[in-house]
């Protein structure tokens, strides 16, 4: 049973680009309608397939350093990391099957 995990800029090396699992990382604030309904789809997700793929959180409004690197310019965000390596992001609201495209094209 996996859980969604928080980086931060402090975090975000060490849990994301040194994973040796793909990574799902979701940036989101408080702020922002569309991040508070993918947020339940994105702990469902890890539920399903945190075994072989890591489920991160960055709350960019404590975290400006990472979002600001990454060039997170609207939210939510999701970029998907895999071998220390940017492979896909992915801006704005999305579904449950769109996610799981996406999550399948790395996980199988």
């Amino acid at each position: 049973m996996s859980q969604v995990i928080e980086v931060t800029d402090a975090t975000f090396e060490a849990q994301v680009i040194g994973s040796s699992k793909p990574v799902l990382v979701d940036y989101w604030a408080d702020w922002c309608a569309p991040c508070k309904q993918l947020s339940p789809i994105v702990e469902e997700l890890a539920q399903v397939y945190g075994d072989r793929m890591v489920f991160a959180k960055v709350d960019t409004n404590v975290n400006q350093q990472v979002a600001t690197s990454q060039g997170i310019l609207s939210l939510p965000t999701i970029q998907i990391w895999q071998g220390g390596q940017l492979v896909k992001s992915l801006q704005g609201g999305k579904t449950k099957k769109a996610l799981l495209k996406v999550i399948d094209e790395f996980v199988g």
